[in-house]
C-alpha cells in the first residue's frame, strides 16, 4: 500500500473543500456513505486528511445493534485507528505542522478527514513512509506486552491469536519466551506458527487443552498467559493453563455482559491477575511510539497480518466479514 501524494501535495490539496465522505452506520447492519461537512480544528487541534483506518472487533456491537446505541451514529464514528496527514492545525498547535504524517488517536475515521487532540498524534517516521499504520491496535499490543513482564526463559501461553495475538507471539518471542499459541482456526494457528510459536494447540477441547499444556511444560504450566479473546470459556482455560504464582493476562475486550470465572482456582495458585486494558489517553500515546519503535527495529512486523483492505464505498462488506471472520481474515483496512 503507497501514498498516492507527497506530503507537500497533500498539504495543500482540497484546501478549498467544505465536505467530505463519511461513513454513517444509520442502523443495525445498515451503513451509508454520505457527504458531511468538512471538520475544522479548534486552538489545540488539528484535521488529518486520512489515508487508511483499521477495523477493530469493538466494533461489532455497534455494527449488529445493541439496545444500549441509538442510531445513526455520528459520521465517521466508531472508527479510532486511522493514519493520515496534517492538512491543518488550530491555535496553538507547534508540535506537528501541516503536511506530517501521524497515527492518531481519533474517534471518527471512517471519514475521509478526522480532527484529533494536537497531544494524541504521533508522527511517524520516514522509515514508514508508505506503509499503513493503525496506531491504536499496535499500540495497545505493546502496552500489553509492557505489563504482561514476558522475559526470556518464561513458557508464555497466548490464547487467540488474531491480529493483536499475532503480535503478541511476536514480542514474545523477541524476548526469548517459548510461546504456545492457542486458537480455534487452522489458518490462525498457521499464522502463529509464521509469527514464532514453539507450539499451536487447536482451541477445541478444553480438557485436552489443558492435559497438552501440562505435557508440554512438565506438570508445570505457563508463567504469563495472555487471554486474546474476549469470550468466558477462554478467559476460564487460561487460568487452567497459568503456573503457580503465574500472570494471568486479560487482553480480550470482554464488552458483552457478565463473566463467572474460577476465583478458587486463582487463589489457589496465587495468580497475579492483570487487567490490561488502558483508558487513559497518554498511555495509548506511548503505547502508539513504541510501536512505532517496535516496528522500525523488527520486533514486530503487522504487514503479513493486514490481510484485507476496502474502500470506504464497501465498508459495509468489510463489517460483514469482521464479524462472519471468513478464512484468512485477520486485520482488515479501510483506505481513502
Amino acid at each position: 500500500m503507497q501514498d498516492t501524494l507527497t506530503n507537500e501535495q497533500s498539504a495543500v490539496a482540497d484546501t478549498r473543500a467544505t465536505a467530505m465522505n463519511a461513513a454513517v452506520i444509520t442502523a443495525p447492519k445498515q451503513v451509508e456513505v454520505k457527504e458531511v461537512a468538512l471538520p475544522e480544528p479548534s486552538a489545540g487541534q488539528v484535521r488529518i486528511r486520512l489515508q487508511g483506518c483499521g477495523l477493530c472487533a469493538s466494533n461489532i456491537p455497534v455494527w449488529e445493534g445493541r439496545e444500549w446505541f441509538s442510531y445513526p451514529v455520528e459520521a465517521g464514528n466508531p472508527g479510532h485507528e486511522g493514519w493520515g496527514l496534517v492538512d491543518a492545525v488550530g491555535d496553538g498547535v507547534t508540535a506537528v505542522k501541516v503536511g506530517d504524517r501521524v497515527a492518531a488517536l481519533s474517534y471518527n475515521a471512517y471519514a475521509e478527514y478526522d480532527l484529533a487532540d494536537a497531544d494524541k498524534v504521533v508522527k511517524l517516521p520516514e522509515s514508514l513512509a508508505g506503509k499503513p499504520f493503525p496506531g491504536e491496535p499496535l499500540g495497545c499490543a505493546m502496552n500489553i506486552f509492557q505489563r504482561s513482564d514476558i522475559r526470556a526463559g518464561q513458557t508464555v501461553a497466548i490464547l487467540g491469536v488474531g491480529f493483536l495475538g499475532a503480535l503478541l507471539v511476536q514480542l514474545a518471542k523477541n524476548a526469548g519466551a517459548r510461546v504456545i499459541a492457542v486458537s480455534q482456526r487452522e489458518f490462525s494457528l498457521q499464522m502463529a506458527k509464521e509469527c514464532g510459536a514453539d507450539e499451536v494447540i487447536r482451541m477445541d477441547d478444553h480438557y485436552k487443552i489443558i492435559e497438552k499444556v501440562k505435557e508440554l511444560t512438565n506438570g508445570n504450566f505457563c508463567e504469563r498467559v495472555v487471554e486474546c479473546t474476549g469470550k468466558e470459556w477462554p478467559l476460564n482455560l487460561a487460568g487452567e493453563l497459568a503456573a503457580e504464582r503465574g500472570r494471568l493476562i486479560i487482553a480480550g475486550f470482554h464488552q458483552d455482559g457478565m463473566r463467572q470465572v474460577n476465583i478458587q482456582l486463582w487463589n489457589w495458585r496465587g495468580l497475579d491477575v492483570i487487567n490490561a486494558h488502558e483508558r487513559d489517553p497518554q498511555e495509548y500515546i506511548k503505547g502508539i511510539k513504541a510501536a512505532v519503535s517496535a516496528v522500525e527495529d523488527g520486533r514486530i512486523n503487522p504487514e503479513p497480518l493486514y490481510t484485507h483492505t476496502y474502500t470506504l464505498g464497501n465498508i459495509a462488506k468489510a463489517f460483514d466479514n469482521l464479524t462472519n471472520r471468513p478464512d484468512g481474515f485477520v486485520k482488515a483496512l479501510i483506505t481513502y
